[in-house]
């Protein structure tokens, strides 16, 4: 029988590669549930091709819309709405496979749902272990859950493990397994040889403009900061149940390797292929087996010479700010991650400039660096807070 996949966050750019590698297998994959968020029309498309049993939205307004087109068209798909709604699909008795694509703190609770249902947990949400990584992989390991990682740079990390570690990686022990360091690369985003001095008229259409990856506008924006890096860094710290001085972040443009595992006995393994995200969402959807993906393999004739270097922190502030906050613990990365979507949304509605993205969130992290947080509960209320504070900031420069 096909397995049975949940799609949270269907309609954005995870969610849509994720429709394209189970299309190409209808007879593995048959889609039980899609979420979206606003895009109503991108989410009707999907569901007239894949017929999933449930749709869901946020809000209840678009949700009825989306209903009466679909009964228009023919189609029996039920649509629900709200988070609650959310979290009953992702721990659906059906659901055998819940690809966790929703962008931001508003992809935690749908998540761990999916996770204390004991589901396969497809984890393109980072969030999810940046604001409750203990709380998370503690609820893994007690509900039996699988957790496989989409991030090229987290996937690409796993397929360099030995074998025996990609069962529990959450609770391996590295330095027994012969592992000296997780080398993290990144991009380096588009503004990585941008004069420091032109930083402040850096354009919102300029950085989502990401020269390798295509990805919806907020991962573009934490890009470009390499945000996205100090948030994978803490995600990484989860996922390997290793320390802060267990990784090591490398600037590597061509995104060619989208990461390495070095050993004690100096051999280094690396994880290569053209950017695309179809390739980690088909590696997980079918480990530990391999299936298509519809990736163009890699050219090595074709390839550019690979180049590598450290990121500076001058241009690069919000990746050693990540990096500080997971130093600090959870309460620091819960609040770090509320200022850093804040700011990136006030950046793209251009009420704030570039660089004061990583003076809002330093600001933030100060404010917050020794937060304590005990429970889910504890982390919502301070991501909450962490929100309010950072809006207060807002009003405050404007």
């Amino acid at each position: 029988m096909p397995k049975q996949v949940v799609v949270l966050g269907a309609t954005g750019s995870i969610g849509c590669s994720t429709l394209d590698v189970i299309a190409q297998h209808p007879d593995l994959y048959q889609v039980l549930a899609l979420t979206g968020g606003k895009r109503l029309d991108v989410l009707f498309a999907q569901c007239v091709q894949f017929r999933p049993r449930y749709a869901a939205l946020s809000d209840a307004a678009d949700a009825a819309a989306l209903q009466q087109q679909l009964r228009q068209a023919g189609l029996t798909t039920e649509v629900v709405a709200g988070a609650d709604a959310l979290a009953e699909l992702a721990a659906h008795p059906d659901a055998d496979v819940v690809m966790a694509a929703i962008v931001g703190a508003a992809g935690l609770l749908p998540t761990l749902a999916a996770v204390k249902a004991g589901k396969t947990v497809l984890l393109a949400n980072k969030e999810a272990l940046v604001m409750s990584g203990e709380l998370f992989i503690r609820a893994v390991q007690q509900h039996g859950a699988t957790l496989l990682p989409i991030d090229s740079e987290h996937n690409a990390i796993f397929q360099c493990l030995p074998a025996a570690l990609q069962q529990h990686c959450y609770q391996s022990e590295l330095q027994t397994a012969g592992i000296a360091k997780i080398l993290l690369t990144g991009s380096g985003g588009p503004f990585r040889q941008t004069a420091l001095n032109a930083f402040d008229q850096i354009t919102p259409e300029q950085a989502v403009a990401h020269p390798n990856w295509n990805m919806g506008k907020k991962i573009s924006i934490d890009s470009a900061t390499m945000m996205n890096k100090g948030l994978e860094f803490i995600e990484a710290r989860w996922l390997f149940n290793c320390a802060v001085s267990d990784i090591q972040v490398v600037i590597h443009p061509q995104s060619i390797i989208h990461s390495m595992v070095q050993y004690t006995d100096g051999s280094v393994l690396a994880q290569l292929g053209n950017p695309d995200m179809r390739t980690p969402i088909a590696h997980a959807l079918a480990f530990p087996a391999r299936i298509a993906s519809n990736v163009k393999p890699l050219n090595f004739f074709e390839v550019p010479s690979f180049t590598f270097d450290q990121p500076d922190p001058e241009r690069y502030p919000c990746l050693y700010l990540a990096q500080q906050a997971c130093a600090a613990g959870q309460g620091a990365t819960t609040a770090l991650n509320a200022a850093n979507e804040i700011a990136v949304e006030a950046f793209l509605n251009r009420q704030i400039r570039f660089p004061q993205i990583a003076a809002l969130n330093a600001q933030v992290l100060a404010h917050f660096a020794s937060s304590k947080v005990a429970d889910l509960d504890e982390i919502l209320l301070l991501d909450g807070q962490a929100r309010a504070y950072s809006l207060k900031l807002l009003k405050d420069w404007s």
